[in-house]
């Protein structure tokens, strides 16, 4: 049965919001014809529909989603994707999802978090203003288009010029204070609609974490209007996952502690939820590190991983990590971290950072080699174990000083996707 239903109004934009849900592990599949909606609804974890309607009338654009909605059933979250620019008829959209969710669940306490920000695409939401590359919407060429001219940078108005339901707005200060200061605003408005500010993915994160949380305090019955990556954090927080597959779990292994990894890492924490046990570089401990994986790993986390503690430089100006005799012996540290945690713990994927780290927990596990699959990104290559005690364990590796600030995030969501993959066999195909 569908986890997530997904209403768009054009194909790239259904095809692409699919894709980001296809990155967490989650079978999603687009389809236009009601008929072809019973037909999949059952055989998915995301039913994306696309009933291209961002050119009709408002009406008609209601009428095609309503009966969408009404067709699909219902899935644990619902919901409505909207142009990155909000072009089309989000405001109609919105209220025939409602409505007919309404009907079909007339108890449920109904509330919509629009958050149509996009970061990785420059669509950021500041002050309740949509904009894109810092501007306002209503100074870019959306305010042209020939079919739908956008003619309010306000999200609220965007949505009020079509939808009667009341809206609140959730100031990005509010966000950057944190999941409990969202969830204490959430819970303190009575706003049908609260249009959420973010301008980075960590904001889009924390909305979801406390959304989650209200939903299963509160039974909220939650509907995302966003354009895309809000939706699929929300179904993280909400625990959705392939139904009879278990969360994909991956072990990280990362021996570099430059500022740029520093900040791939933290790319993972608020994206991923990754957790983090720190390796001591002054006394490497193996020990102490698996006590923290261990509980980590007891604590639901999908993603969890060991790293090297940042040391200052010493007086004579190298830190410790740089004295060779220092770096092998944090480097049979991380070795055996990584040899008894997948013993232990049993991952279904393992991301090395760093040649020699890979190579050393290659060695580790006692593989023979490294069977290549795909290249995710420049010099991040990822495959799977060939040989030894954990032949097959699926593998990804990145050099340290390779790639933008989400490029770990990129590795380890690729490992998770396929891991959920094997779990769950053969790709979906049309009967």
């Amino acid at each position: 049965m569908a986890q997530v239903l997904v209403i768009a109004d054009d194909l790239t934009g259904s095809n692409a919001t699919g894709a980001l849900y296809a990155r967490q592990g989650l079978r999603a599949v687009t389809v236009g014809d009601l008929d072809r909606i019973t037909r999949y609804a059952d055989r998915v974890d995301v039913l994306v529909v696309n009933t291209a309607s961002r050119h009709w009338s408002p009406a008609r654009a209601y009428a095609a989603v309503r009966a969408a909605a009404e067709t699909a059933g219902t899935a644990p979250l619902i919901v409505k994707r909207v142009d990155t620019t909000l072009r089309g008829n989000p405001g109609s959209e919105l209220d025939a999802v409602v409505d007919a969710l309404a009907v079909r669940e007339p108890e449920a306490r109904i509330r919509t978090l629009a958050v149509p920000a996009f970061p990785d695409a420059g669509r950021t939401t500041v002050g309740g203003l949509h904009l894109v590359d810092g501007v306002p919407l209503t100074r870019t060429a959306v305010a042209h288009d020939p079919f739908d001219p956008v003619r309010h940078a306000r999200v609220a108005a965007v949505l009020g010029a079509q939808s009667g339901r009341s809206t609140a707005e959730l100031a990005l200060d509010v966000v950057e204070r944190g999941t409990e200061a969202v969830a204490a605003a959430l819970r303190e408005s009575p706003a049908d609609i609260v249009v959420c500010d973010a301008t980075e993915n960590a904001h889009l994160r924390t909305v979801a974490v406390a959304a989650a949380r209200l939903a299963a305090e509160s039974r909220i019955r939650w509907v995302a209007l966003d354009s895309g990556p809000f939706g699929a954090a929300l179904a993280a927080e909400m625990g959705l996952r392939p139904e009879g597959g278990a969360p994909a779990t991956v072990l990280a292994v990362v021996g570099s502690v430059t500022d740029r990894t520093c900040t791939q890492l933290a790319r993972t924490e608020s994206a991923l939820g990754a957790r983090w046990a720190d390796l001591d570089p002054t006394a490497p401990d193996p020990d102490r590190v698996l006590t923290a994986l261990r509980a980590a790993a007891g604590e639901g986390a999908a993603v969890l991983g060991v790293r090297v503690a940042s040391e200052p430089p010493t007086a004579a100006g190298s830190g410790p990590v740089r004295d060779p005799r220092t770096a092998a012996r944090i480097l049979r540290a991380l070795a055996e971290v990584a040899h008894r945690a997948v013993a232990e713990l049993r991952p279904g994927g393992l991301y090395a950072s760093g040649g020699d780290v890979a190579a050393a927990v290659t060695s580790a596990l006692g593989a023979d080699g490294f069977a290549i699959e795909t290249e995710v990104l420049p010099l991040a290559i990822a495959g799977h174990l060939v040989g030894g005690p954990h032949d097959g364990l699926l593998f990804a590796t990145k050099g340290g000083l390779i790639g933008g600030p989400d490029a770990a995030r990129d590795c380890l969501e690729h490992l998770r996707a396929a891991c959920t993959r094997r779990t769950l066999g053969p790709t979906l195909s049309a009967k």
